[in-house]
């Protein structure tokens, strides 16, 4: 059974992402198609990236890239639950990402946005280009909750029908693209075209 990561991509205080993804991460789990893990990044306590050599490289000298690292070696496919923040993606996420390289490539990726009259999907848009960059499968599925507040109720995630509908047809696009990208996944991504002095340059 291929495994699903379920990554929370918020960090703030009073974030809404941790309800929405643990939503996310139920009904994946009852789906029963996927071994599922909700990650959230918060527990890494990623600095604002500190690691010297282009992530391409692999070369990861903090514990704490390594620990990333490590963790999103072990999924196969991935959902970014993410919010909208000026018409992007937050910080957190985008910092997340940047951390890795070849622990994305060859992944297919879903999205379950939210925020207010867009529903996140600016932030999507954003994001949908950044993870083509290593490689990765964006998928145009995904779930979508605009006017979020409107979904809360005392503290708890109550999701709107469209979005109760939304998860199934991800999650199939999801497999699909998992057993396409496979043994591109299993092969690993092509050399580096970096130099490979000390000190990589990041672009």
């Amino acid at each position: 059974m291929p495994k699903l990561q379920i990554i929370v991509g918020s960090t703030r205080p009073g974030r809404l992402a941790g309800p929405i993804a643990k939503w996310a991460f139920e009904r994946a789990v009852a789906d029963g198609r996927f071994e599922v893990e909700l990650v959230d990044i918060a527990e890494y306590e990623l600095p604002v990236l500190d690691e010297r050599h282009h992530p391409v490289l692999g070369r990861y000298e903090h514990g704490h890239t390594q620990r990333w690292a490590a963790k999103i070696r072990e999924a196969d496919a991935f959902i970014f639950v993410s919010p909208e923040y000026n018409y992007g993606p937050s910080a957190a996420l985008l910092n997340a990402f940047d951390y890795l390289g070849r622990e994305w490539t060859y992944a297919p990726v879903a999205f379950v946005s939210y925020g207010g009259i867009a529903g996140g999907l600016r932030a999507v848009q954003v994001m949908k280009q950044i993870v083509t960059t290593v490689r990765m499968m964006p998928l145009p599925d995904g779930v979508v909750l605009p006017l979020v507040m409107q979904n809360f109720e005392e503290g708890d995630f109550v999701p709107p029908p469209s979005a109760q509908g939304a998860v199934a047809p991800m999650l199939t696009e999801l497999l699909r693209w998992t057993h396409a990208l496979g043994p591109l996944r299993a092969e690993g991504p092509p050399p580096p075209t970096l130099p490979s002095g000390p000190v990589a340059p990041r672009p």
